[in-house]
């Protein structure tokens, strides 16, 4: 009995673990951020992606934030195209498994 128990509670600790560090979001350094109209530029053409279920762009921070959809992708590739072929340059991009909304407290409500 001990170790079904055991067993259990090692399967129920690492299961929710993998599910915790799922990524979800994907923020992006990006160079030529300097006004309104550009976040709202920006923010169109994310929204417009099927896989994008939430936006976020901090001009101060030259961070793009795009919330993922659940089981949806956006390339890294695609992303960058979508950033480049609206006039900016991308410094970097990392997946994390933070949601907008957390990224939002992290970086301000947006520039």
């Amino acid at each position: 009995m001990y170790k079904l128990a055991l067993f259990f509670f090692i399967a129920l600790f690492f299961g929710s673990a993998a599910a915790d560090s799922e990524v979800n979001s994907i923020r992006a350094e990006v160079n030529g951020l300097v006004c309104a109209f550009c976040a709202q530029g920006i923010t169109r053409a994310l929204s417009r992606e099927p896989a994008a279920a939430d936006v976020f762009v901090s001009l101060q921070d030259r961070l793009v934030a795009v919330e993922l959809n659940a089981d949806q992708e956006l390339s890294d590739e695609r992303l960058t195209q979508l950033l480049t072929d609206a006039g900016y340059d991308v410094v970097s991009i990392e997946r994390v498994s933070q949601d907008l909304a957390s990224i939002r407290a992290e970086f301000g409500r947006g520039r």
